[in-house]
């Protein structure tokens, strides 16, 4: 058995911070947290569970869509890992069926080959508003078939996660999806309340990046946006990177939703993680002005956000407390998916995804079932 002991500053539980305690990892679980091991490795930060990001469209110079491989996924996972994100969905924006099915089969062979940080799929389209599908192609948006239906229900995939707005995915085809846990967010919608609140009712229980691609409140329609921060018991993501989203909404959205159903996402591009500049997207060029990525028509493409910044973005700019930081960026996407029962915690039994942080919410280490895949020391 491997056994590793490590004395941080701090741990985070994922509830609570403890001071001057040691955890000890062995075989890449969470064996214990307490007491001062002898032997322990003294660690300068504070240990906190590893990131769940559920929107990965790319990293480290690769775009899963064009490139929907095992070695994409290599690539991605290492260029988000030294941000702190231990666990993702690779996501793949609306395109054709033979992309989507590619880019199942490359889950499929990761999770097979136990590929760390791959924990499952985020399918975002192709069901979606045309008015509000943002820089996905129009022509990729489609009805869902059974060709489709049978992606989204291959439990091979792991952790299915899966947008789409409410307008075009009847009730009987949510609760068929729900049936088969697959997890839906809803998004790229115009759709309105009462639409909102049915698909809500059948089985629906996310939002995706909320205030972006979706309709806002006016005086006699609350919209999407009204419909998420009112629903309680649904969860919804942000993209906290001082572009996507008004730092007021970000605000709003944290007292609507607290931090128990707010979590955060990055819907990261190929830029995070090298120096990359520019990419294609539907074979169009992307460019990079500082934080903003947009394509030709000025539109917003994604973004170049990691899980670190999107923590500190809420710690200083939106003046929410470290931990209730941490746990939008770990527990909460970790519940949301049903994966709260051995990721977003260090608990015993626990998978040993950690990142050491240092005051400034810097990421120091990161590890992945007690492996370490990142040092910046």
């Amino acid at each position: 058995m491997s056994i590793q002991h490590f004395l941080p500053t701090a741990v985070f539980d994922g509830r609570q911070l403890h001071y001057g305690v040691s955890i000890t990892i062995a075989d890449g679980r969470v064996q214990h947290i307490g007491g001062q091991e002898t032997r322990a490795e003294k660690l300068d930060g504070i240990l906190v569970p590893g990131f769940v990001d559920l929107q990965v469209n790319g990293g480290g110079g690769v775009l899963f869509n064009d490139e929907p491989s095992v070695n994409a996924l290599k690539i991605i996972a290492r260029a988000h890992a030294q941000f702190g994100t231990t666990a993702m969905l690779p996501t793949v924006i609306s395109d054709r069926l033979d992309v989507m099915q590619r880019a199942a089969n490359a889950i499929g062979e990761a999770r097979a080959q136990k590929l760390p940080g791959i924990i499952g799929v985020h399918f975002e389209g192709p069901h979606l508003s045309e008015i509000k599908r943002g820089v996905h192609a129009a022509e990729q948006l489609r009805e869902m078939d059974q060709q489709e239906l049978a992606i989204y229900q291959n439990e091979a995939l792991g952790h299915r996660l899966l947008t789409v707005a409410p307008e075009k995915v009847s009730a009987a085809r949510l609760r068929q999806l729900h049936a088969t846990s697959v997890v839906i967010s809803l998004g790229h919608s115009n759709a309105s309340a009462a639409q909102t609140m049915q698909a809500l009712d059948a089985g629906a229980s996310g939002f995706t990046h909320l205030f972006n691609a979706m309709s806002g409140i006016t005086a006699r329609e609350p919209g999407v946006i009204g419909a998420a921060l009112l629903h309680q018991g649904s969860y919804a993501a942000v993209i906290a990177d001082g572009v996507h989203v008004a730092d007021e909404n970000l605000q709003l959205a944290f007292r609507c939703k607290g931090a128990e159903r707010l979590m955060l996402v990055t819907d990261a591009m190929p830029p995070v993680g090298c120096a990359d500049g520019e990419f294609l997207l539907y074979g169009q060029p992307v460019t990079r002005e500082g934080m903003v990525l947009r394509d030709q028509s000025g539109a917003l493409a994604g973004s170049v956000l990691d899980m670190a910044s999107a923590v500190r973005h809420m710690v200083e700019r939106i003046g929410v407390r470290p931990e209730q930081a941490w746990r939008m960026a770990s527990a909460i996407p970790a519940e949301f998916i049903g994966a709260g029962h051995y990721l977003g915690y260090l608990r015993p039994g626990y998978q040993a995804d950690m990142v050491l942080l240092d005051d400034k919410q810097q990421v120091r280490q990161t590890w992945i079932n007690g492996e370490a895949v990142f040092c910046g020391i």
